[in-house]
């Protein structure tokens, strides 16, 4: 693995990681999706009106095997260097733009965390919200900061299946050039800090190529403050504690 990604991560807010899983780790991840799916009882899928899934939440419960599945020796490298040895997964989504049910996101920023109670008085967090029976507030920027989202393809990324599109350098407070397509095969993962500005299109119409995404969000802060505390942190099994 080379260092570049060092700079690319500081300095514009994301980086492209190819090859991270082979095609038979990606077969296996979308198998066990698909089984964890077809087991779901709490409705932590997103279906549309015709039954097609097009995201997930508390996929740390509806499929407990994702604690697991991101576990590739350049990821952890990259978390302990990031985040420190201490880091922890603490949230997992699922996206998919199903053919000719697709959906586009504006211009944002991922502030929202998951956190066990969200009615605490804080001086830190915001904007109480529920989503799929789970607390979450916004984070301040300090925590967000030392944060970390790994969004592994479980398909390839291409202009016609509404790719993800990104400011680079807006993490840092304004982007330093126009928007970057993120284009890529399957089995490739997508690092980038919260703060980076991002925004999806929807897919081309008459595609028949989807879009999934495994979406792992990592803090390199375990304690947070005014009560509060993480509604999951897995932490990182290389830690000494």
């Amino acid at each position: 693995m080379t260092q570049s990604w060092h700079v690319e991560l500081a300095e514009q807010g994301f980086v492209v990681l190819p090859n991270v899983f082979s095609a038979g780790q990606i077969d296996a991840v979308v198998r066990g999706l698909e089984d964890a799916f077809a087991r779901d009882t709490n409705d932590w899928t997103l279906r549309t009106a015709d039954g097609g899934i097009y995201g997930a939440r508390n996929l740390l419960q509806l499929w407990p095997a994702t604690a697991e599945v991101w576990k590739q020796p350049s990821l952890i490298e990259i978390l302990t260097e990031t985040l420190g040895q201490g880091f922890g997964l603490v949230r997992v989504l699922y996206f998919d733009k199903p053919p000719e049910q697709s959906w586009a996101l504006p211009w944002h920023r991922d502030a929202a965390i998951a956190v066990k109670n969200n009615r605490l008085p804080s001086g830190h967090f915001s904007k109480p919200t529920t989503k799929a029976g789970v607390p979450h507030v916004d984070a301040p920027d300090w925590l967000l900061e030392n944060m970390l989202t790994a969004r592994l393809h479980l398909d390839a990324m291409t202009d016609e299946n509404g790719p993800l599109k990104v400011l680079p350098g807006s993490h840092r407070g304004g982007a330093e050039r126009g928007p970057v397509t993120i284009l890529g095969q399957a089995g490739d993962v997508l690092l980038m800090r919260p703060l980076l500005s991002h925004a999806s299109n929807k897919s081309h119409s008459g595609t028949t190529l989807r879009r999934r995404i495994l979406h792992f969000e990592f803090s390199g802060i375990a304690a947070l403050p005014d009560g509060f505390a993480w509604h999951d942190f897995v932490h990182n099994e290389t830690d000494g504690g």
